[in-house]
């Protein structure tokens, strides 16, 4: 008999963006006469950049001539690309080591993965509303779950409670989903509360590349101490719209130890080496010549453009909402908008009326968690034309 983990059966039984796709396409089919206009799930709509798209066909033409063929890279990324992370975090006063940087196919599998290298008995801090696949993975491994909650009270930003003990913590800012971004000051309570409670901090900076404010840390390794406590993730999926293409890194410092439960000490930048080098095959060389254009001072400039395309986005929904009187939070710093239901609908209710009254799908706060009940998540990720359009059914009809 082969037993299976019991404890997917405490999941859901699907995926929060899988039940609103269902909902959507059961929608279409039965008025395809609707013009529908997606604000739900945060996947970008505008190409990759041309310098990206010209070190791919160069790096795709070295691979059909025997002298510049490449066969297994190194699963921690190529050296080339890691040069140019180095150079990237130096921009934000962080400097790192070559070896903490691990390349990987998006922050979300990361984020997923670096459970292996935790002990099942961890207590794991999660904020609440909060990204799904922090508290999912967790369940599947059948860990103790505690939760912080994010309110209009904290801005949406919870902040360590010291009567609350916690192994594992996981942050991220701009958040997702409430487009809210810690300060400084803010981090640098977290940073005290792990290093105080020998905890880690999964700190996940997807989102970084939004930021406007230059008073808002990019990085968590902007704040001292963060190195001895905290891991950091990203993604090129929004920075560079690499959804479709897959390319990520995860900071693991080398200064990061912890002891096993019978005291022996380990080092969490070579336990995530040992893990990845066995059960991960690398990211396509292709790929991560891809993603190095993305840190040249050309890729950055175009890059950047298409990030001023979405923030505009945000800024043009953001002043729809406004005008109405509705409350929300982000729209800037982030490329989410987290909106507050008018007539006090529950969330999945208000997803129902934008859906059948507007034509609009967004995300039911209550998906990220019981604080986002009465809440609801746009993305600026649609097109400028339909972004302009669903701003002005916001008007009419709200």
């Amino acid at each position: 008999m082969a037993w299976v983990n019991e404890n997917f059966a405490a999941l859901e039984d699907s995926y929060l963006f899988s039940q609103v796709a269902h909902k959507v396409a059961d929608f279409s089919a039965a008025h395809p006469e609707k013009k529908i206009i997606r604000l739900g799930i945060g996947d970008v709509t505008l190409p990759l950049v041309p310098v990206v798209v010209e070190a791919m066909q160069k790096a795709a033409a070295e691979m059909g001539v025997k002298e510049t063929f490449r066969g297994y890279g190194p699963e921690q990324g190529y050296e080339f690309l890691h040069e140019a992370l180095v150079k990237y975090y130096v921009g934000f006063g962080v400097t790192l080591e070559s070896s903490e940087i691990f390349i990987s196919d998006g922050a979300k599998s990361d984020c997923g993965n670096i459970t292996d290298i935790f002990d099942d008995a961890n207590v794991i801090l999660v904020p609440d509303p909060v990204y799904p696949v922090y508290l999912d993975t967790n369940i599947m491994r059948g860990r103790k779950i505690v939760f912080m909650e994010g309110s209009p009270e904290n801005g949406f930003l919870p902040m360590p409670d010291p009567a609350v003990k916690a192994d594992i913590i996981y942050l991220c800012s701009p958040n997702n989903p409430t487009g809210a971004a810690y300060s400084k000051a803010q981090l640098k309570e977290w940073v005290a509360y792990a290093r105080q409670n020998g905890a880690v901090i999964l700190y996940d900076a997807a989102y970084e590349a939004f930021i406007e404010d230059e008073a808002l840390p990019r990085s968590i390794f902007q704040i001292e101490g963060a190195k001895e406590c905290a891991i950091e993730l990203c993604s090129l999926s929004k920075t560079a719209g690499f959804t479709g293409t897959r390319c990520g890194y995860t900071v693991v410092p080398l200064a990061l130890k912890r002891k096993t439960k019978n005291g022996k000490a380990m080092s969490l930048n070579k336990m995530w080496l040992r893990r990845q080098t066995t059960k991960f095959n690398g990211v396509p060389y292709i790929v991560q010549r891809a993603a190095e254009a993305v840190f040249t001072p050309e890729g950055q400039k175009q890059c950047r453009e298409n990030l001023a395309y979405y923030k505009e986005n945000a800024r043009l929904i953001g002043a729809a909402l406004q005008e109405k009187g509705i409350t929300y939070y982000g729209g800037t710093n982030s490329p989410y908008i987290w909106m507050q239901c008018p007539r006090q609908m529950k969330s999945w209710e208000f997803f129902d009326f934008l859906l059948e009254k507007l034509g609009i799908v967004g995300t039911p706060g209550s998906g990220f968690g019981s604080s986002g009940e009465g809440w609801f998540r746009l993305t600026a990720f649609a097109g400028r034309e339909a972004t302009e359009e669903a701003a002005e059914r916001f008007r009419k009809l709200l």
